[in-house]
């Protein structure tokens, strides 16, 4: 399973990652939401916590490169396969970091590869 963290999700039906969230949990995708309020996206659970307890398969970004700064750690901690950049989250400074702890990357947008079976 690619068990998914959607790392900035909002309760807003207009933002990208609760579309990301609706569309992995369509596709039997074990999803958790960290962001800002907590609450729950068609079964997901979305939390102002980063969960440390589970393993991910896939994090997937939804916030921009100034504020990830705040959370590379914690992002490594979790010890992900990969880690999915969004358009709008691109990070050159942390690319690097992710190399130096051997965790695959990719600049894509999680939306297109699940609608493409290439998620």
């Amino acid at each position: 399973m690619k068990n998914t963290l959607v790392f900035g999700a909002s309760l807003k039906p207009h933002r990208y990652s609760y579309a990301a969230i609706r569309s992995l949990m369509s596709q039997d995708i074990f999803t958790t939401g960290f962001g800002p309020v907590n609450g729950k996206i068609h079964g997901a659970v979305i939390s102002d916590n980063i969960p440390e307890n589970e393993v991910f398969h896939t994090i997937t970004l939804y916030m921009g490169a100034e504020r990830q700064k705040a959370y590379y750690q914690k992002i490594i901690n979790l010890n992900p396969q990969r880690i999915i950049f969004n358009p709008g989250t691109e990070n050159p400074d942390f690319y690097k970091v992710l190399e130096e702890n051997s965790i695959m990357y990719e600049v894509a947008c999680t939306l297109t590869l699940l609608a493409t079976g290439q998620y």
